[in-house]
């Protein structure tokens, strides 16, 4: 039964504080029971924060007192982490100034309580959440029922005196002061005289696969080079599995030193132990932190070190007060916009969960952050900064009445609206951007909503669930301002969509704004923003960690001039049969899955859909994969063809015995414990860890659960009824207990790929065309079997439905293997996480870098900044860390007179013949020798015969042999132009755009 509201005025607290641990963090328990935790709902947030921590929140109770725009979005990531309750508190009425920051609020709000106003929508965001409002004068006595209290407009004495008193209870009461003035903004903790950092950065320990350990002192720790180490010095490690020197085994911390990518000393003697002979990990122990806080009012004296984030502003005396930067403080001081509520709301809500958990390192204790950079180039005139009775009076009294009509007047595109994407909407909604009869705003999303998009994407409620992402987000952004210009499609922005997102919308756009999640979507945004040069605001998230990118035309350096490494894929024949880590047994585990259930059925049915045309197919390839298809098709179609579910049962326990006891005999039989290779070397040296088959037994739960989901799915996929006894463990015991299973016998000469730079481990055979020739007679044997219009039922992975069955199947696949090689198992949740690729996310990370981006958006729009106004961000609330510097330039390339960026297209009217246009280099001093459109040669000074070319119109030679098909809204073809200069040497030239209409 979900909480109800309490009612209005109520002191809106729990009547009493949950069990506390020493910082007054909750233990995470209610009534002495831990609070079940929605998977299917928070996956992503548990991908951060873990359970422990998620039940420590669930047991919270905080209170944010001034429901302003920083209070509400404090209040909105509290909500959706999921605390035990939100108190809002205000005694202040809704007035025109906070509909410019406050998105719960409208027109209707205005002269009523804002903490009231607030509730109910703060209420839809998390119906576990119990949220109330106070509405009368605070005491002391009121925060007494709280872990945590947050004032975002409250004054100085009344700070020190509640802070005096949060610092002095027992248990200590976070208590956190943050305060949005303009493009000014401040926040400071106090969690008490003693508060313990449970987990300082969330990082999952580091490890080490050992090579070597020398009998010194100090000790000399020598790792294989499979992945480099993450250690530092001063880190504590402890060894395991440590063979021949076992006395590290003994679980004791001991401190790294001279930390190297590979090696790594410890101040020990090793001499009197044994000779290290083989194996061992060694991972890091994550040691508490203790920090003690001092109050406001001793902090106030002696302020200690602000945590820096904007580098450029260095040079700012810290005694001298700046009379410029005191003078757009003033200015602007009433005024709470929405961008740096937004950033600030995740900062400060990142903080109250810190207090409540333990988990991440809390600011310590001063943040300050401006952005005057923001303001526009040109003088402000006091008669544009005056208010007009709008909804966006706070936004002019900063920048002015100017700019308010340039962002009432953009056109937009946000191309993502999940978590980023509903933040942005949010966001642009309350700045009034694209919202005037002659703007628009265009959101494209192809995705639709799901359940564990709800602890995040807040534009979403559960009855949403099933629909589309743009239309769903679009309404709600229309809800917050109905004079939002918006257009929600749902099409995926990519080449194959160039007919809706043409030239013609491209050219009338001001500003792109990606709100994406996968780098080849952000890369191929990042070619149309250069094509067309349009700005590009970029972000991402990463759990705690978060960054923006601006891509300014002309200015900077574009989004795809800098990629990060490509992620290290572990080798196939690791992964097939020398896993290390749960992380390998897991990528098994899926590729079995998708082979099982949706590749092989696929395989089926494409087969008895046509089987003429497909046995033609399968002839036609004639290699080793056609060959492994076949066998696949046959053998489903064939001997382990399901009819009965008892059958899927014989198939699932046949499938067990295969997997993770006959393979590794085989494996171990080919290779044994005591190989060599053939350098004399051990076969079986680190990382590689010598397998054990298992033995069956339906009294083990983890085998017969594996067995359960591995049956259930087996019949799925056959379309066979599942029967009421299914997931009866001990009747499922009794049915696999009668499969007869065979005696396994090792084969001699079995290939086993070792190679780790193989990309396949199906090897080719002479008689390849042969064994297909056999299997597909086998094959057309099988059908002549099979009922009427059989047709399989592929199975794809939806790792977010707990019911489904599939990711039981996948972790039971993985932990059985990593049982085969002695590798620590993990639970359902953690092989969710890793199989089913979830990118951890949470609320404020999401919150700040959105915030960040708006703040870039007014000098966008503005116009005229100079690239060092630019701010590109990476933060990690974790640590906390703020990091932000100038873009960087593009680079510019020179020939003669003439120089050039990435940004620049060359545009030639006329519809020039090829001649011409090379007569046009040959003007600039660049000889063109060769020009081409798409994928084909238009014209190379090699080839006699293309000078029959020379007289001809370039955009008809683009349609004769490029087959180029100019649409009607399109003026211009593309070319690429290859020249040289006149000593020979190639020049990279921009694009040509050849005008020919």
């Amino acid at each position: 039964m979900l909480p109800s509201k309490r009612s209005a005025g109520s002191d809106g607290a729990q009547s009493k504080r949950p069990k506390l641990g020493d910082n007054g963090a909750s233990n995470g328990t209610r009534n002495g029971v831990p609070p079940a935790i929605d998977e299917d709902l928070h996956s992503r947030q548990l991908a951060v924060y873990g359970r422990e921590t998620m039940r420590r929140l669930f047991a919270s109770d905080v209170l944010v007192s001034g429901l302003n725009g920083l209070g509400a979005e404090i209040a909105k990531n509290l909500a959706l982490a999921g605390v035990r309750s939100v108190t809002v508190h205000d005694v202040k009425d809704v007035d025109m100034w906070d509909l410019s920051a406050n998105f719960f609020l409208s027109d209707q709000d205005i002269g009523n309580n804002r903490a009231l106003a607030c509730v109910s929508k703060l209420q839809e965001l998390n119906n576990a959440v119990l949220v109330s409002a106070l509405t009368q004068e605070l005491t002391k006595e009121h925060l007494s029922k709280f872990q945590a209290v947050v004032f975002t407009d409250i004054s100085l004495d009344k700070a020190y005196e509640f802070d005096d008193y949060c610092h002095s209870h027992h248990p200590p009461i976070a208590f956190i002061k943050a305060q949005v003035s303009g493009l000014f903004g401040s926040v400071f903790c106090d969690f008490g005289p003693e508060f313990t950092v449970l987990d300082v950065d969330g990082e999952d320990p580091h490890t080490g696969i050992i090579a070597s350990i020398s009998n010194d002192s100090p000790a000399m720790v020598s790792c294989v080079d499979d992945e480099r180490l993450e250690f530092q010095d001063g880190d504590l490690v402890v060894f395991s599995e440590v063979q021949g020197m076992e006395e590290l085994n003994d679980g004791k911390p001991r401190k790294v030193k001279n930390a190297r990518p590979f090696s790594f000393t410890i101040e020990e003697d090793t001499g009197s132990y044994g000779v290290y002979s083989k194996g061992g990990i060694v991972t890091q122990v994550k040691e508490p932190k203790v920090l003690r806080f001092k109050s406001l009012r001793d902090a106030m004296k002696d302020p200690g070190d602000f945590l820096l984030s904007d580098f450029s502003k260095f040079e700012r005396s810290p005694e001298k007060i700046d009379d410029k930067l005191l003078r757009h403080f003033a200015s602007g001081s009433r005024a709470v916009l929405n961008p740096m509520a937004a950033m600030f709301g995740g900062i400060v809500g990142q903080e109250v969960v810190k207090a409540c958990s333990g988990k991440f390192h809390p600011l310590y204790q001063f943040f300050y952050f401006d952005s005057v950079e923001s303001l526009p180039t040109y003088q402000l005139d006091p008669q544009d900064l005056k208010p007009s009775n709008s909804r966006y009076d706070a936004q002019i009294s900063v920048f002015g009445s100017k700019l308010q009509k340039k962002l009432q007047d953009a056109n937009i595109f946000i191309v993502g609206s999940g978590a980023l994407g509903c933040e942005f909407l949010k966001n642009l909604a309350l700045m009034g951007v694209s919202c005037s009869s002659k703007s628009k705003l265009t959101i494209t999303d192809d995705d639709v909503i799901e359940k564990s998009n709800l602890s995040r994407q807040f534009l979403f409620r559960d009855w949403n669930i099933g629909q589309a992402k743009s239309t769903v987000a679009a309404a709600a952004a229309r809800a917050i301002n109905p004079s939002l210009q918006i257009g929600a499609l749902q099409n995926r922005a990519c080449p194959d969509t160039e007919s809706v997102f043409h030239d013609t919308f491209w050219d009338g756009l001001d500003v792109v704004i990606n709100a994406l999640d996968n780098v080849n979507a952000r890369m191929y945004m990042d070619m149309r923003c250069l094509y067309f040069q349009k700005p590009l605001l970029e972000s991402g998230t990463l759990g705690a960690k978060c960054n923006t990118q601006m891509v300014i035309p002309h200015l900077t350096e574009n989004y795809g001039a800098s990629r990060d490494p490509p992620e290290k894929q572990a080798p196939m024949c690791t992964v097939h049969s020398f896993p290390h880590n749960i992380d390998h047994c897991l990528t098994w585990a899926r590729s079995e899955f998708e082979g099982l259930l949706e590749k092989t059925p696929n395989e089926v049915n494409s087969f008895l859909s046509n089987p003429t045309q497909y046995s033609a197919a399968m002839r036609k390839a004639g290699d080793a994969q056609a060959r492994e298809l076949l066998e696949r098709v046959s053998e489903c179609l064939g001997k382990e063809r399901c009819i009965t579910f008892e059958d899927c049962i014989t198939w699932a326990r046949l499938r067990f015995e295969d997997y993770f006891s006959n393979r590794v005999k085989q494996l171990t039989f080919t290779f044994p414990e005591d190989a060599s290779t053939s350098t004399g070397t051990p076969f079986w040296s680190a990382p590689k860890r010598f397998p054990r088959p298992l033995q069956f037994s339906a009294t083990d739960s983890s085998h017969i659960h594996l067995i359960m989901s591995a049956s259930i799915l087996r019949a799925e996929s056959f379309g066979i009824a599942i029967p009421d006894w299914a997931k009866n463990t001990s009747k499922l015991a009794d049915a696999v207990n009668k499969v007869a299973v065979p005696e396994f016998e090792p084969k001699k000469g079995v290939n086993i790929v070792t190679d780790e730079k193989a990309t396949n481990l199906s090897s080719a055979s002479v008689d390849d065309v042969a064994v297909i020739d056999d299997l597909l007679s086998k094959l057309e044997e099988c059908a002549k079997n099979l009922p009427p219009g059989f047709q399989m039922k592929p199975i794809q992975f939806e790792k977010d439905d707990d019911t489904n069955f599939h990711m039981d199947l996948i972790s039971g696949f993985a932990n059985m293997r990593a049982r085969n090689y002695s590798i620590p198992e993990v639970d359902k949740l953690k092989a969710k996480f890793i199989a089913g690729r979830i990118i951890p996310a949470i609320a404020t990370s999401t919150a700040m870098a959105t915030g960040l981006v708006c703040l870039e958006l007014y000098k966008v729009i503005a116009g005229e900044h100079p690239i060092e106004d630019y701010r590109n961000t990476f933060a990690n609330l974790a640590l906390p860390l703020f990091s932000m510097a100038e873009p960087v330039p593009a680079k510019v390339m020179k020939h003669q007179d003439l120089s050039w960026t990435v940004w620049d297209r060359w545009s030639i009217k006329g519809d020039l013949t090829v001649a011409e246009l090379l007569q046009w280099f040959s003007d600039k001093g660049l000889s063109a020798y060769s020009m081409s459109c798409g994928t084909s040669l238009l014209y190379n000074s090699m080839f006699p015969r293309h000078k029959e070319r020379l007289q001809k119109k370039v955009v008809d030679v683009a349609r004769e042999v490029a087959k180029v098909e100019v649409p009607e809204y399109r003026r211009h073809i593309d070319i690429v132009v290859a020249c040289e200069d006149n000593d020979g040497n190639d020049i990279d030239i921009p694009l040509v755009s050849v005008h020919f209409r």
